[in-house]
């Protein structure tokens, strides 16, 4: 038998520089761990995937949530329920306390004029030509026209007084001042304080207003606020004008911009109310730039509202103020392209129109047009056929309203919130709200009754009816102050809830009033002005939300409630849109006191140093508003126009018996016989 054979063999011991053995151990846990996979059933993996995907998902959203602070989110509230809301930092308001002004503050505090930073190759003007060609039916008051002669006197007087300068970390200001900052935006502190009324003043009774002469002596209290809202558009310019000239929006906070349809929104909603503030320089700088760079050639899907109202309305105006022809061809141009929008089987206008390829379209999602945008886009259009004496335009947009004066499903005047362009007849029925979708369709039936010389019975009657089924159906009172407010109703069950955009409301209701209309339009009108200013009044900030819910138990003794997702300020004009109509027809100063403080809580928490006003998040929290850097072209185009015109006591600034405006603050001359 022999033995077994003898086997050499190597013995090797592999060492790591650290000193641990070497082992494959995480190699064979993975080669473990894909048997196991791939012994799972296709079901069982699938399911595990699901849930890891589902679990991905979830950490993102949260995530997100609780960095942003619900930004982003949808408008609309989603929940009526009270009783869940946390009720901690809130402020109601207290009588004696003077609202919207933080602890400590100063009253009457406005920014100080930054001086502009000198630059090697700033823009040479071109002078305007000495001879424009002139088109028939242009109106303006003389006032108007001889406001670019003056020039700009009192800017430079205020581009020469010195601001305090913003250090870079955002903290400290010369002087000490502190400066509010949030995540890389910094606002500023208020620096100036606005000097006290004198004896004279405070005794003085304002003239009464009539046959179109200034009311009272432009007081230094008056003229330092009209300074001062020049100064924030100067300021905001200058954010567009270095960041985002050309393009639609400015985002002054990354100091970028943002497009729309890609035609220069912002600067053409601007421009009317850099001649009413009489900026010169500004003025024609962007005229240059229209009549250089405007071109509506574009292969470009525009919203039939928003270009006309803002681009086409913007020109209009511009035009009938300085009689200058480059405005009324441009708007032209836009609106002979917008007309495709009206091919459609109901005569009920698409939403949405290429005016570059002449084509019209509905949204992607629905063959539904919103009532507010179909109904709001007459002032315009009849304007148009007026000054081009071509009747297509107006025909167009008098047939929409033909067609919804006798469509059904109203509710004692009110109309539901869309309508199909197919069939022509109003959708999702029952649901009745002033806010959005809705708000301009009541606000251009008395202003098409006015601007056509007060001819149109259908449009009158329609209003007066609406008006009487907002009373009946939508009015309510909170508690405990008894605020009036405008809430909605959904197939009969009614929600305390009211949109910013429903502000407009006491300034129209102030209107129809002084044209004529039930007196106690002008009692309901005072009425919703002050639960709109308490929207403000209520909230840390001083600012409004979005949306506000209104307390009609007796809880907690809060009247404005505001839910985490409409706790947004958008920068919105329809506050001051209506104390400058409720002042100018009251001469009631209160309204002008209630504008100052809404101009200096937009100056304190959402202007920008380095130009521009942005957009805030958080209207209850005053350490962190969260600005969502975006400066709509509303905020140039209304809010600082309405605020310079609330501030003024010259009645023929835009005399409100002899111009009307459209829905974004444009205005356009009321005809003396209908054409």
């Amino acid at each position: 038998m022999y033995p077994p054979s003898r086997k050499d063999f190597i013995s090797l011991t592999l060492t790591e520089r650290d000193g641990h053995s070497y082992n494959n151990s995480k190699h064979w846990r993975r080669q473990s761990c894909w048997r196991k996979w791939k012994q799972l059933s296709r079901l069982q993996r699938s399911l595990i995937l699901f849930l890891l995907a589902l679990l991905l998902v979830c950490g993102i959203v949260s995530y997100h949530n609780l960095t942003e602070q619900w930004r982003g989110l949808s408008d609309r509230s989603v929940r009526d329920d009270w009783d869940g809301e946390d009720s901690r930092g809130l402020k109601p308001f207290l009588p004696g306390v003077r609202p919207g002004v933080l602890p400590g503050a100063v009253p009457g505090v406005i920014p100080e004029v930054i001086p502009e930073p000198k630059k090697q190759n700033d823009l040479v003007l071109p002078k305007p030509p000495s001879a424009r060609k002139q088109l028939p039916n242009k109106r303006g008051p003389p006032s108007l026209q001889n406001r670019l002669k003056r020039g700009n006197e009192t800017d430079a007087q205020a581009k020469e007084k010195p601001g305090a300068e913003v250090k870079n970390g955002g903290e400290e200001e010369e002087g000490g001042k502190p400066v509010i900052s949030w995540r890389g935006a910094v606002i500023e502190a208020d620096q100036a304080t606005e000097p006290q009324p004198s004896a004279k003043e405070k005794d003085a009774v304002p003239a009464e207003a009539g046959d179109g002469a200034p009311v009272g002596p432009v007081t230094g209290r008056n003229a330092e606020r009209l300074e001062a809202v020049k100064e924030a558009f100067r300021h905001a310019w200058k954010g567009y004008r270095e960041f985002a000239w050309g393009h639609d929006e400015l985002k002054p906070v990354s100091k970028s911009y943002g497009e729309w349809f890609g035609l220069g929104l912002t600067l053409i909603d601007a421009l009317d109310t850099m001649w009413i503030l009489g900026l010169k320089e500004e003025f024609e700088e962007a005229r240059k730039w229209v009549d250089t760079e405007l071109s509506f050639s574009k292969n470009v899907d525009v919203n039939l509202f928003e270009s006309t109202i803002r681009i086409m309305g913007g020109l209009l105006s511009t035009y009938h103020l300085s009689g200058d022809s480059l405005f009324f061809d441009k708007a032209k141009d836009i609106g002979s392209r917008l007309m495709p929008a009206f091919k459609t089987p109901s005569k009920i206008p698409y939403s949405d129109v290429n005016i570059g390829k002449g084509t019209a379209h509905p949204p992607r999602w629905t063959s539904d047009s919103t009532v507010a945008e179909v109904t709001s886009i007459q002032l315009e259009f009849r304007e148009l056929s007026r000054l081009t004496q071509d009747p297509r335009y107006r025909e167009a947009v008098d047939e929409v309203m033909r067609m919804v004066h006798k469509l059904e499903g109203k509710q004692d005047g009110l109309v539901p919130m869309f309508i199909n362009t197919n069939s022509g007849q109003f959708t999702h029925r029952g649901v009745f709200t002033l806010g959005a979708r809705a708000d301009s369709y009541y606000e251009y039936l008395l202003k098409q009754w006015l601007q056509g010389g007060k001819k149109e019975t259908e449009l009158l009657e329609d209003y007066v009816q609406a008006i009487e089924g907002v009373k009946k159906n939508l009015l309510r009172q909170t508690i405990p102050m008894k605020l009036t407010f405008v809430g909605e109703l959904s197939n009969g069950r009614f929600s305390p809830k009211m949109d910013h955009l429903v502000c407009f409301l006491p300034g129209t209701l102030a209107l129809g009033a002084h044209n004529g209309l039930p007196s106690d339009h002008m009692d309901l009108a005072k009425q919703l002005m002050e639960t709109c200013y308490q929207m403000y009044a209520q909230m840390e900030t001083g600012l409004s939300p979005e949306i506000a819910h209104f307390n009609m138990q007796p809880r907690n003794g809060r009247d404005v409630e505001v839910k985490p997702a409409d706790r947004h300020n958008l920068l919105r004009p329809e506050t001051v849109e209506s104390l400058f109509y409720l002042y100018r027809f009251t001469q009631d100063r209160k309204y002008q006191d209630w504008g100052w403080e809404i101009f200096q809580n937009f100056n304190k928490y959402t202007r920008v140093p380095s130009g521009g006003y942005t957009s805030i998040s958080n209207v209850r929290d005053p350490s962190n508003p969260n600005p969502r850097d975006k400066m709509e072209s509303f905020f140039l185009g209304e809010t600082l126009k309405y605020f310079y015109l609330l501030f003024s006591d010259d009645m023929e600034l835009i005399n409100l018996d002899k111009y009307v405006f459209n829905t974004e603050a444009h205005p356009f001359p009321i005809w003396a016989t209908t054409p």
